[in-house]
Parts: structure tokens; sequence; C-alpha cells
């Protein structure tokens, strides 16, 4: 008989993302929780702080050797933030790509090639909170919007990977790290139905880094058998930071091309 947890499923909330408080305000003293209690305090990361600054280090390893990407996220609750992708491989200033979100309009700016984007927001998906839905077909809902499956997005917003990619695995708390200075409790999932990961195989396994204090994800590592495929990990993460409004502003230069 085995001994695994039941699949986590409580990734959707029905109270409104302006209504919502911690359902766990903080992880019990004294020794590792349990993999439901881990899971659902880390669902509601985003309402342990105003605003958030993080700079995550995302390596990969392919057939072209490695390729680092940094990830500079700053949010302020309810509407604003920006995340901004530095390519370590190209030289400034045609190194980044920005993506940001202020009350309802998304802009993106890509110096690498020389285009823009400003739209608003698209709506979700309705009905996904039907109640005649199973839990595991339901989605998180934000408070504030970031990019779509990005490392941002996973890190600040990780119920639904948990509910969808981690807990489709052999889910275990395994210990504790310190990750960016700070303390945080570790998660391994062995053989997840879906890795999210171009060479989804058999052999895949996570292991990721929840930040004790906040739940967001401070390290995500995928590997191949034994081979780590993919580590993104934070190197600074700092709650409730003063982040004037200029930190949300994207510069970009008239001759960019706009696309839409």
């Amino acid at each position: 008989m085995s001994n695994l947890p039941a699949r986590w499923t409580s990734a959707a909330v029905r109270t409104p993302p302006s209504q919502r408080r911690p359902r766990i305000l903080a992880l019990p003293a004294g020794g590792l929780p349990d993999v439901a209690t881990l899971f659902t305090f880390m669902r509601d990361a985003e309402l342990r702080f105003r605003t958030l600054r993080m700079r995550i280090e995302e390596h990969t390893w392919g057939a072209a050797g490695e390729a680092l990407l940094i990830h500079e996220v700053v949010v302020r609750h309810p509407d604003r933030a920006r995340v901004t992708v530095r390519h370590a491989d190209l030289p400034m200033p045609r190194d980044h790509e920005t993506w940001a979100f202020d009350a309802g309009t998304i802009t993106t700016w890509s110096a690498i090639h020389g285009t823009r984007t400003e739209r608003q927001a698209r709506r979700g998906i309705v009905g996904l909170e039907s109640s005649t839905l199973p839990a595991s077909s339901k989605v998180y809902r934000p408070l504030t919007q970031l990019p779509v499956d990005s490392i941002a997005e996973v890190c600040i917003h990780p119920a639904n990977y948990l509910q969808n990619v981690v807990s489709t695995g052999a889910v275990s708390v395994t210990g504790q790290e310190r990750i960016a200075g700070r303390e945080a409790v570790i998660v391994e999932s062995l053989h997840p139905g879906t890795a999210r990961i171009a060479a989804d195989r058999s052999d895949a396994s996570i292991r990721l880094a929840a930040d004790a204090a906040l739940g967001v994800i401070s390290l995500l590592e995928q590997r191949l058998g034994d081979r780590v495929v993919r580590r993104a990990e934070a190197v600074s993460i700092e709650p409730d930071a003063d982040i004037p409004d200029a930190a949300f502003h994207v510069s970009i230069p008239s001759t960019a091309r706009r696309i839409y």
C-alpha cells in the first residue's frame, strides 16, 4: 500500500483576489510541514507582501551548452508589476526584454528585436470556477498579474504549478536550506506527469524550495535522470521594499517598431 499523500488540488480560491487573506499565516515551528500544509501556505504567497523585489538567475543546459537568464521582478499590489529578463550571452544594451503591467494595460519592449506592444490585459477563461468542475481543473486567480508561464509567475504565483505539475509526481518534503540568505523548505517531486520542459521524460524530477516566511518559490531545479537541465534560483528577495513609481516605467526608444 502506498504511503504517498493524496494529490494537492487546492489551487483555486473562490474569494475574489482583493478580499483574500492567507489561510495559513505562518508555517508551524519545529519540524517540517506536510505537503498539503506547505502547498496551501505557498498558494497564498503574494498575500504576504505589499511590494516585492526579486532577482532570479535561471541556468539551462542543452545541446548548445549553458545559457543564463537574469529575471528582475518588481511588484506592487494590486495592479503594478514589471519583469525584465536579461540574456547574459547578448551585448548591452540589446540584451533584455521587459514586460510591464499597469492598471490593466500590458506593455512590452524587446531591446533584442527593437519591437514594442501595448494592449489591455485579456480576461481569464470563463467558467473555470464552476462548481461542476473537479478541483484539479480549477485555477488560481492572482491579485497582481505577471507574465503567463514565466519564471516570475511560477515563483510568485506557485499554486497552478504546484497543482498541475509538481503534484502529479511522488511528492515529499525533504529538508531545509538557506536560499538568498533566507530559510527555505525543500520539496521533491519524482516522475511528475508533466514537467513543462522540452525533453519531458519518464525519469524527470523536480526539486524546489519554498521561502519559509513568504511561500514564494526561491529555487526551482528540473532534472532528467541525474542531470540538471534547468535551475532557477533567487539571489535576492525583498518583501515590502520601498518601490517608486519610476520602477514600473518602461523606457522605449522612439525608433521601436510597434507590433500591436
